[in-house]
């Protein structure tokens, strides 16, 4: 028997999202950010480095840069380049060094140095995206938010969760959105980046270990397109 025959191959798209959602409820039950912070400051900070980078980069810089600065007034009176000096090793140093120092001014000219909660508040700050906004919504103060990063966008296509005409990220979140609901949106986004992360990667999936291979799009795909073996 092929690896994917217990695939079910007539799910209609409620079926594969309540089938995807509780595999990954009982494979991943305590699913959360993997970024290391002690404040909500702290998760911004780490977030915006994260940005085309690992979060296991991420966690090997912000020690010591949490230490010397551990909040917006403290990172305020620093410049671009003495930042640079503890993130060097992340993805594009320059640019998030400058990104950094221009938050935390802003954050204490505007917020009184406390990060805001509304996307326009956090979308004005330098380097904060859609995607960013949304974590700091989702993981810092529990509003229900879908973002989307690379993961997320690879295995919800990957599943069947979103339509291929989804071709960007807000195209998925939207999609997403629709169909998960509220209270388990901000879990679904750690299970969709957890999977993508350790099983269903870009190169290799690990469909063997996949928890969702019986919902899954394309486990079905290569299931039907599988030449089967004829018995002797």
């Amino acid at each position: 028997m092929c690896e994917f025959c217990h695939v079910k191959h007539t799910l209609t798209l409620s079926q594969r999202y309540t089938l995807a959602l509780q595999r990954f409820e009982e494979t991943m039950p305590n699913a959360d950010t993997e970024l290391a912070f002690g404040s909500t400051f702290q998760l911004l900070v780490a977030v915006m480095l994260s940005a085309q980078c690992t979060d296991r980069r991420v966690n090997e810089v912000t020690p010591a840069l949490f230490e010397a600065y551990p909040t917006a007034q403290a990172m305020a009176q620093a410049t671009a380049d003495e930042l640079f000096a503890y993130i060097s090793s992340v993805s594009y140093p320059n640019a998030k060094a400058a990104h950094l120092a221009a938050t935390a001014r802003l954050l204490m000219e505007r917020h009184g140095g406390q990060v805001p909660q509304t996307i326009e508040e956090l979308t004005a700050l330098p380097g904060v995206g859609r995607k960013t906004a949304l974590v700091m919504r989702a993981v810092a103060f529990g509003i229900p938010s879908m973002p989307v990063d690379t993961h997320v966008f690879r295995v919800s296509h990957r599943i069947g969760l979103v339509p291929s005409t989804a071709k960007t990220p807000v195209a998925v979140e939207r999609a997403l959105v629709r169909h998960i609901p509220a209270q388990l949106q901000t879990r679904a986004h750690h299970w969709l980046i957890l999977h993508g992360r350790y099983v269903c990667n870009a190169r290799r999936p690990l469909c063997a270990k996949c928890c969702v291979a019986d919902c899954c799009r394309e486990a079905a795909i290569r299931a039907k397109a599988r030449p089967t073996t004829k018995k002797r």
